[in-house]
């Protein structure tokens, strides 16, 4: 095995997938190199408490499913199908380069979209498995550190489906974006364990629950609907777990401190917010403007509704865990995601839901 070590994440997109046979060992891995100034906690304590963080690290335990057996890999579904319904292409329709695509080309074009999508979650859920360990090292209390062991596996496990998803079905796969990759740095690299649980919990793991159902209401093909069924129940406890365990820990912070987290979260949220103006390559593809195809998208009536319910899990949590500060109340409505704050949070445990055995959708 060969290790290259590069300064900045790959950028190109990515369609020769090439496996590694049983002992060989000339293969290559691209690696980036962060640093970060953790500081991890022994708990000598070992209490085992039991509350909400205990139950859900039974359910963690309980409700494990696996890649390979539990999704049908051999379904067939072909290129020549959309994987997802025409409504995801519904901000790009009445501009004339688009328009001129023959139905088959948009059939293409609908595949590189939903691999430029799906890449982002594999990206995204690699930076969770990166962060999930490190909860384990630095959480402070015993029921913590079991939980974010048994996210960890999880998130492992989400990188390994989403994985086999773009090389098996979709067959290409696409670059990081900035924005995502901007702030996944800095929950990395930040030495607050408390910020990685914001960071990650409450703000990236948020806004994958709600783009992930997105998905799912929109997948035609069965297999991917059936993936993200499975994942969504898992991101359902990691955020509860966040929520529930952050509330009470905000409380304990100096207003300084508490101040200084609030200003993170909104500022995660419009980096992820701006997010969706990111990911040109498969306008370039087709020959298309990525500039003008992005802007399309980006102001769609659409898109606009998409990019604002995505908020619709994250602005009741940071509420219900005490970041929604007035100073910031003014911000958040600029960014027309403040009217959210009455919603359900994730604070509100609905444990038949959570509980349910999985079964397949479609």
């Amino acid at each position: 095995m060969k290790i290259k070590y590069i300064d900045h994440h790959p950028t190109e997109v990515l369609e020769e997938f090439g496996g590694v046979a049983p002992g060989e060992s000339d293969f290559e891995q691209i690696n980036e190199i962060f640093q970060t100034p953790l500081t991890g906690a022994y708990n000598w304590d070992y209490t085992l408490q039991d509350n909400r963080i205990k139950k859900l690290y039974e359910l963690g335990k309980e409700l494990n499913w696996n890649a390979e057996t539990d999704l049908d890999w051999e379904a067939p579904f072909g290129h020549d199908q959309r994987p997802t319904d025409p409504i995801r292409m519904a901000g790009l329709e009445g501009w004339e380069p688009y328009d001129a695509l023959s139905e088959e080309q948009k059939v293409r074009f609908a595949w590189g979209d939903l691999s430029q999508s799906l890449s982002q979650f594999l990206h995204g859920e690699q930076g969770a498995l990166l962060v999930a360990s490190q909860l384990v090292s630095c959480a402070p209390t015993y029921n913590a550190k079991l939980y974010a062991a048994s996210q960890t596996f999880d998130e492992a496990r989400h990188v390994e489906v989403f994985n086999k998803y773009l090389q098996v079905r979709c067959g290409m796969m696409y670059p990081i974006n900035d924005s995502l990759k901007l702030l996944l740095d800095k929950i990395l690299t930040d030495e607050r364990w408390d910020l990685k649980f914001i960071g990650m919990q409450i703000i990236i793991e948020g806004l994958a629950l709600a783009a992930f159902s997105s998905l799912q209401a929109t997948a035609i093909d069965p297999l991917l609907k059936n993936l993200l069924h499975y994942v969504l129940r898992d991101e359902a406890r990691h955020v509860t777990f966040g929520v529930n365990y952050l509330e009470e820990f905000v409380e304990t912070l100096s207003e300084e401190e508490k101040a200084d987290r609030a200003e993170f979260a909104y500022e995660a949220c419009v980096v992820m917010r701006n997010r969706m103006r990111a990911g040109g390559y498969v306008f370039e593809q087709f020959g298309l403007d990525p500039q003008e195809g992005i802007a399309r998208q980006f102001e769609s009536p659409g898109s606009q509704t998409f990019r604002t319910l995505l908020f619709a899990r994250v602005i009741p949590n940071l509420k219900r865990i005490g970041l929604l500060t007035e100073e910031f109340r003014q911000p958040y409505e600029e960014l027309g995601v403040l009217s959210f704050e009455e919603y359900d949070n994730d604070g509100v445990l609905n444990w038949e839901d959570l509980s349910k055995p999985y079964t397949r959708v479609a």
